[in-house]
């Protein structure tokens, strides 16, 4: 898994939460700028940033990503990614998602389009390698009724913050993330001060992986994962400002150091 494809992974935890304005609580065109560290053993590893554009029931998102100046010694990671779709009755429904980025000097890009969350295409570049035997391949089914991984941490107030179950699927690999409520944490950043709704984490691969990935099986047993989610009262969602992720080198800590605004 490339570094910047682990901090995606990461990320369903982290990158979603820019889209989630409401279209009913929102008369005029809208923008929102979130921001997020992401820290491994205390030590910055990667940086995000966000721009939100929500027009009636439309929404646009265009993010970045880059390596810290200390992770850029390892190795050096740019990127890009952007959804846009419309707003269902209790979901984020995308039409387009991608994620383009460069890993020292080396191009990747997926793109997924959906269609009444349905994936209709997907392609990736260059396409990864499937020849090992215990590969998992993606079938029709796994592209069925699925969320994209910028849109699926998001949740309208009113709907349930720690679903059961989250089908996403990123263009190359289909996972469910399972949440359960764990309580309320206050938490404070910049643009938001208030309590955020913690819950559980629980990762379960599909599709897309191998059955051997030492990685893939680490992630399996982890029972500690959360995720927090803090409420932005104009637009009127839920959404992560606050994720940890035990790894085998330390823990990942995504935090919000914006959120509106």
């Amino acid at each position: 898994m490339t570094r910047l494809r682990g901090v995606f992974c990461i990320g369903m935890l982290a990158l979603a939460p820019y889209m989630a304005l409401q279209p009913t609580a929102i008369a005029e065109p809208v923008q929102v700028f979130t921001d997020y560290s992401v820290s491994l053993i205390g030590l910055p590893v990667a940086y995000l940033s966000f721009k939100t554009e929500i027009d009636g029931a439309s929404y646009q998102i265009s993010g970045s990503l880059r390596t810290s100046a200390l992770s850029d010694i390892v190795s050096k990671t740019r990127g890009n990614a952007s959804v846009s779709g419309r707003f269902g009755k209790d979901r984020l429904r995308a039409s387009r998602f991608s994620v383009a980025y460069s890993t020292d000097a080396k191009d990747h890009r997926t793109e997924v389009r959906f269609n009444n969350g349905n994936v209709s295409s997907a392609t990736s570049t260059p396409k990864r390698k499937r020849t090992a035997a215990d590969w998992v391949p993606v079938s029709a089914d796994d592209m069925r009724a699925v969320l994209d991984p910028l849109s699926g941490l998001v949740f309208p107030a009113g709907a349930r913050v720690c679903p059961s179950s989250l089908p996403i699927f990123d263009g190359e690999s289909r996972v469910t993330l399972h949440l359960a409520e764990k309580g309320v944490r206050p938490f404070r950043t910049k643009g938001f001060v208030g309590d955020a709704i913690v819950c559980a984490v629980r990762f379960e691969p599909k599709a897309g992986y191998r059955k051997g990935s030492s990685t893939i099986r680490y992630l399996q047993k982890l029972t500690s994962m959360e995720v927090w989610f803090a409420k932005h009262e104009e637009g009127g969602f839920y959404a992560p400002v606050y994720a940890k992720v035990p790894t085998k080198i330390g823990q990942v800590v995504v935090a919000a150091t914006r959120f509106g605004g």
